[in-house]
C-alpha cells in the first residue's frame, strides 16, 4: 500500500517548490538502490515569510502538492489553523498559499496551520491531514527604547576619573536569534568631556579629574546617551534618553568670616544670657559640610562673654556671661575662632578654621543702690527698750556720680510697725516692745533709695532674731486632778507633776517643785522633788474622811534655774475617795473625776450637757407657769414709760418686771406691807433660812465659808426687789472693811505719786498674779 505524504517547503530561491515524496518501502519499489539527500538545509515542515511585506498583491508564501494529484481536477486542498481564510488563504485547485496582509513578527511570530486533500465529487479525505507551520523572517523594524526616558544620576565632587555614576539600559524588539537588529551599542551624545558610557553595558562614568569636577563650579550635567542597533553599524536604528546627574556635596570649603573686626556695645545693666550681636561666616559648602561653631579663644572678655551657633542661621552669638561694670571696665576684646563641626580629612588643611577680632563697648546706665550683703541677720533681746538699734545696713551708688542714698522700711513686710530705719545711715531700731514667745523671728526688707533719681531703688531683706529672757514662769504641763484613799500610808506617791516654760534657756530647762510657803504648816501633802523637771505628790498622813473633807488643794510652787529666777504656784486638785484593797477608787462625792476609772472625759461632758438641758429646760417650764399667774403691774397706760423692762437678763424673759418694780413707789402702802410681813420673793423659795451656816461642817464643797459672805446670800435671798434668781450676785464684796483697803487711785491724794505694793506678796497665793502686775520694777515693761 502506498502513503502519499505532502511536504512543505520554501526554496532558498524560489517561493515556488514541489517535492513528492515516498515513504523507503517506496522508493525501493520504483527502483531506487539508494536514498539522495538534496538540499539539507531545507525542513519538510515549515514554510518561512518576511514581515512587513509592503506589496500591492497576496505574498506569495509556497505550495502544497499531494500525491494523490494527478492534475485532473479531481483533488481539493482544504487549510485550517490559526488565521486559515483570514491571514493565509490556499487555492483549492493547485494547492498555492499566500498571505493577505501586512504581518509583524513582534506581534505574533509563527503560526500554525493544517491541511488535507480531499475529493472533489464524493468530499471523502484522499489522505490524512498533515500539520505545518509558517514562521515570519524578522526585519530591523524596531528602534531600541530604555527603560526610562529621564535618568538621575549623581556622584560626589572630585571624584577620581572613571567613578561611576548611573548604568541606563535599552532593549530591542527585534529578533535577537536573527542577525544583528537586536544588537545594541551605546555611545554618549551631549555630556564630554565630563563623563564617558560604557558602549556594551551602558554604565556612565566620570571622565575628568577631581579638580574639574567642582560642584561650586557647577552642579548640575545633563547626559544624553544613544542605543544604536546593528551593533552600531550603518542603516541601524537609535534610540536616546536623557541623564540629569548632580555633583554632591563633600566638605572642601573651610567657613570664613565676613568682617575682620566686629564691634558691639551692650549696657552694663545686662543681665547673664544677654545677646550683645550677631557675627557671620560664610560657607561654600552646602548642608552637614557647612555647619559651623564658634569659640573664643584668647581676649580679656574670655570670662564675662560666651559665644554659641544659631542652628537656624549659622551665626555666632555672643552673650554677656556674668556681671559688667562699666566703673570698672569700659571695653573688652576677644578673638573668636569658626571652623566646621564635620572635618573631611582629604581636605583638611591649616587654613581649615578663620579667626576674627570682636570689641565689646560697656554702656554706662543709672544703676539702683548696691547693699553690701545680699541679706542682714541681727540679733536683739526680747526686752530691748523702744529705740534700741538692732543693726544697720548700708547701700552706695555704685555710678561714678555716687548719688547719696537714703533708707526705708518696707512697710509692707512689717504691718506692726514694730522696726524703723535711720534714713542717713541705715540703723535699724525698735518702735514696739517685742516678744520672742509670741514671734522669735521677723523678716522685714530695707529699701535704699537715690536722692537725685528716686526711681533709683533697692532691697535687701533683714532678719531679725529675737533672743530669749528669762521673762515667764514654768507652769503644769496641765491641769493635774487626782484622788487619794481615805485609807492609805503616810509617804504614799498619789500623782506625778511636770512643768512647761515658754522660755527656751540655752542650757536647757531646770525646774524646782515645792510645797507653798503658806500651806506647810497645815498642809496635808507634801512634794517631793524628783530632780529630772518633774515632782512627786506624796500623803503626809496615813487617814483621809471623805465625809470632814472631800477635796483638797495642794499649793505647788514651781521654779525655774534661770536668770532672773521665776516662780509660779500651781494648784493641784485632790479628791478623798473611798477605795478598795488594791487601792482602785470604788467611791467619791457626787462630782466626778475627769481621770476617774471607768468613765471617759467625753462621757463626763456629755452626762454635764444633758444635765445642763434638763435643768434649763426645767427651769424655762416654772418661770412661763410662774408668769401665767402673777398680776400685772401696769394698771394704766401712763405707768408704760414709768416702768423699766430688762431685757438682758437671765431671769424670767420679757415679762419678768419684778427686778425693778417702779410700782413699789406708786403704792408706797403696799411696800410698807411687803417690808412688815417680809414675805419671800416670789422667783424663788429659800429651802433654809441661812444657806451656808457658819458652820465649817455645813460647807457643800468643804470649804469653811467667812460669816458676811453667809449673811450677804441671806439679804439677797429676803429681798423681793434683788435681781431674779439666775442673776449674777457678788457675795464676796469686802467692802469697805476690808484689810486691803481700796486698790484704786481715785481715792488718792495724787494720782501721780509713787505707789508701793510689794505688801501684796504677803496675801498669799490669791493674790499673786495681782501682786505680779503692780510689784513689777518699770525696767520689766520697758
Amino acid at each position: 500500500m502506498i502513503y502519499l505524504l505532502v511536504v512543505l517547503l520554501l526554496g532558498v530561491n524560489s517561493n515556488k517548490t514541489t517535492l513528492n515524496t515516498h515513504t523507503g518501502a517506496g522508493a525501493a519499489a520504483r527502483g531506487e538502490g539508494l536514498l539522495k539527500r538534496v538540499r539539507r538545509g531545507w525542513m519538510w515542515n515549515q514554510f518561512f515569510l518576511q514581515e512587513e511585506y509592503t506589496g500591492s498583491d497576496y505574498q506569495y508564501i509556497g505550495k502544497l502538492q499531494s500525491d494523490q494529484d494527478h492534475g485532473n481536477g479531481v483533488v481539493k486542498y482544504v487549510l485550517s489553523g490559526e488565521g486559515a481564510g483570514t491571514v493565509f488563504v490556499i487555492d483549492e485547485n493547485n494547492g498555492d498559499l499566500h498571505a493577505t496582509r501586512r504581518l509583524d513578527r513582534e506581534e505574533k511570530a509563527f503560526y500554525v496551520l493544517r491541511a488535507t486533500v480531499v475529493n472533489k465529487r464524493t468530499g471523502q479525505k484522499l489522505e490524512p491531514e498533515t500539520e505545518f507551520t509558517i514562521k515570519l523572517h524578522d526585519i530591523n523594524d524596531n528602534e531600541p527604547q530604555f527603560s526610562k526616558e529621564v535618568y538621575t544620576g549623581s556622584v560626589p565632587e572630585r571624584s577620581d576619573i572613571g567613578t561611576s555614576v548611573i548604568q541606563v539600559t535599552a532593549t530591542d524588539a527585534d529578533d535577537s536569534m536573527y542577525g544583528n537588529s537586536a544588537k545594541l551599542v551605546y555611545s554618549i551624545s551631549q555630556g564630554h568631556p565630563y563623563f564617558s558610557v560604557d558602549p556594551n553595558t551602558g554604565l556612565i562614568r566620570t571622565a575628568l579629574g577631581p579638580g574639574d569636577m567642582d560642584r561650586e563650579q557647577r552642579e548640575h550635567y545633563q547626559v544624553v546617551i544613544e542605543a544604536k542597533d546593528m551593533a552600531g553599524q550603518r542603516g541601524g536604528l537609535t534610540g536616546t534618553t536623557v541623564v540629569n546627574i548632580t555633583l554632591t556635596d563633600v566638605n572642601d570649603n573651610p567657613p570664613r568670616f565676613t568682617q575682620s573686626i566686629y564691634q558691639f556695645a551692650v549696657p552694663e545693666s545686662s543681665k547673664s544670657g544677654t545677646p550683645v550681636g550677631r557675627i557671620q561666616a560664610t560657607d561654600r559648602d552646602i548642608g552637614r559640610n557647612a555647619e559651623m561653631f564658634f569659640t573664643i579663644v584668647s581676649g580679656d572678655g574670655m570670662d564675662m562673654f560666651d559665644i554659641s551657633t544659631d542652628k537656624d542661621t549659622q551665626e555666632g552669638v555672643i552673650t554677656v556671661s556674668k556681671s559688667l561694670d562699666y566703673e570698672k571696665k569700659q571695653s573688652y576684646t576677644v578673638e573668636i575662632q569658626v571652623q566646621n563641626t564635620q572635618m573631611d580629612p582629604r581636605f583638611m588643611s591649616s587654613n581649615s578654621k578663620d579667626m576674627a577680632t570682636v570689641r565689646i563697648a560697656v554702656e554706662d546706665v543709672d544703676e539702683p543702690p548696691l547693699f553690701d550683703k545680699a541679706s542682714y541677720v541681727m540679733d536683739v533681746k526680747e526686752d530691748a527698750a523702744l529705740g534700741a538699734a538692732v543693726g544697720s545696713v548700708s547701700a552706695m551708688d555704685p555710678d561714678s556720680a555716687r548719688s547719696m542714698v537714703k533708707y526705708s522700711i518696707d512697710r509692707r513686710t512689717d504691718m506692726d510697725r514694730l522696726f524703723n530705719v535711720h534714713p542717713g545711715n541705715g540703723s535699724v531700731f525698735l518702735l514696739k516692745s517685742l516678744d520672742r514667745e509670741e514671734n522669735p523671728w521677723h523678716n522685714i526688707s530695707v529699701i535704699a533709695t537715690e536722692f537725685n533719681n528716686p526711681r533709683q531703688i533697692s532691697h535687701v531683706p533683714v532678719y531679725i532674731r529675737l533672743l530669749d529672757i528669762n521673762d515667764n514662769a514654768p507652769t503644769f504641763a496641765t491641769v493635774y486632778e487626782t484622788f487619794v484613799c481615805e485609807r492609805t500610808k503616810a509617804g504614799q506617791r498619789i500623782q506625778t507633776v511636770s512643768a512647761v516654760d515658754a522660755d527656751e534657756p540655752s542650757a536647757g530647762h531646770k525646774f524646782f517643785f515645792s510645797l507653798a510657803s503658806e500651806g506647810n504648816h497645815r498642809s496635808n501633802f507634801t512634794v517631793r522633788d524628783n530632780g529630772d523637771n518633774t515632782a512627786g505628790i506624796l500623803t503626809r498622813r496615813a487617814s483621809y474622811s471623805r465625809l470632814l473633807q472631800s477635796v483638797y488643794l495642794v499649793p505647788v510652787v514651781i521654779t525655774d534655774g534661770d536668770y532672773p529666777m521665776q516662780s509660779s504656784t500651781g494648784t493641784l486638785t485632790v479628791r478623798v475617795c473611798t477605795c478598795d484593797r488594791e487601792g482602785n477608787m470604788e467611791l467619791c462625792n457626787a462630782e466626778a473625776l475627769s481621770s476617774s476609772p471607768g468613765l471617759s472625759t467625753g462621757a463626763l461632758i456629755a452626762i454635764l450637757l444633758c444635765a445642763i438641758i434638763l435643768l434649763m429646760i426645767v427651769v424655762l417650764f416654772t418661770a412661763l407657769k410662774r408668769q401665767r399667774k402673777q398680776e400685772p403691774l401696769i394698771i394704766s397706760k401712763e405707768d408704760v414709760r414709768d416702768n423699766v423692762v430688762s431685757y438682758n437678763d437671765e431671769g424670767g424673759g420679757e415679762e419678768d418686771t419684778q427686778a425693778f418694780d417702779i410700782g413699789a413707789l406708786r403704792h408706797p402702802d403696799a411696800a410698807a406691807a411687803l417690808e412688815e410681813s417680809a414675805k419671800q420673793r416670789r422667783d424663788i423659795i429659800p429651802t433654809d433660812t441661812l444657806l451656808y451656816p457658819p458652820h465649817r461642817h455645813a460647807a457643800p464643797s468643804g470649804l469653811i465659808m467667812p460669816p458676811f459672805i453667809n449673811q450677804r446670800v441671806l439679804e439677797n435671798d429676803c429681798n423681793p426687789t434683788a435681781p431674779p434668781y439666775d442673776s449674777l450676785a457678788t457675795y464676796a464684796y469686802e467692802g469697805a472693811g476690808s484689810v486691803a483697803e481700796s486698790l484704786s487711785s481715785l481715792g488718792s491724794a495724787s494720782s501721780e505719786a509713787e505707789q508701793d505694793y510689794h505688801y501684796l506678796s504677803d496675801w498669799g497665793p490669791r493674790f499673786r498674779k495681782l501682786a505680779d502686775l503692780y510689784g513689777a520694777e518699770d525696767s520689766d515693761f520697758s
